[in-house]
């Protein structure tokens, strides 16, 4: 029965959940990180808490290390953090998975639509080419008079099929991805951008500021695993 649903009833359910207000009330305090303030807000039980799926995703599915990062593509410390994770990545390359999963935080005027920017480009095949430019650009788009038409721009020099990424970005497929994502995190107890979990334990944010912390971590988690 449940299979033979029809899609617009479990789009009722992402409308109603974003009605209630649960991602565009939270306030954020001004720290190194984006910090929000705790919520009494429930988690529909409607909505599945394993985020958008396919996940974005680098790297083999099994492999010693699996890094999970919430993150604001306008948020300063997630820009901050971009570079350090690209070290990973190149530093372990198939001993470290990664998967990005997006939350837009409300007090960041464009990280809705860069979030959006970014998930249409995925949905022709370059969401990680379109993250790397926001992210790598992000001091040019957040401060252009009409973000809008920088993400065309982006869209360009990606070859992508600039008018269904102008219609993608405003669709049900990609509002539903963010919004998935975005339950994920509030049901993982987020409270600031970026969050990575490895293996699904939070990294504390000092140990995130460096890529020296962060591979440190990291060698300690696989020091625990050789154990194992």
């Amino acid at each position: 029965m449940r299979r033979s649903l029809p899609f617009a009833i479990i789009m009722l359910a992402l409308l109603a959940a974003l009605a209630s207000g649960f991602y565009f009330s939270r306030p954020v305090r001004n720290t190194d990180a984006a910090v929000a303030a705790p919520s009494h807000n429930v988690v529909p039980p409607a909505l599945p808490t394993t985020g958008a799926e396919p996940a974005h995703i680098k790297g083999p599915e099994k492999t010693e290390v699996t890094l999970e990062e919430f993150a604001d593509f306008e948020c300063p410390a997630c820009g901050g953090f971009y570079p350090i994770l690209k070290a990973i990545e190149k530093d372990y390359g198939s001993r470290v998975r990664v998967i990005f999963r997006e939350f837009p935080l409300s007090q960041h005027v464009h990280a809705m639509p860069a979030a959006r920017a970014a998930e249409a480009a995925g949905l022709q095949g370059k969401f990680w080419e379109m993250h790397d430019l926001l992210y790598e650009q992000r001091d040019n788009w957040t401060k252009a008079p009409d973000v809008q038409v920088v993400f065309e721009q982006y869209a360009r020099r990606l070859g992508l099929d600039v008018d269904r990424f102008k219609k993608d970005q405003t669709s049900e497929v990609v509002q539903k991805r963010i919004t998935l994502d975005h339950v994920r995190g509030r049901h993982m107890k987020l409270h600031s951008t970026p969050t990575v979990f490895l293996n699904d334990v939070e990294i504390p944010f000092a140990e995130m500021k460096t890529t020296e912390a962060l591979r440190k971590t990291i060698e300690q988690a696989l020091a625990t695993k050789a154990q194992s």
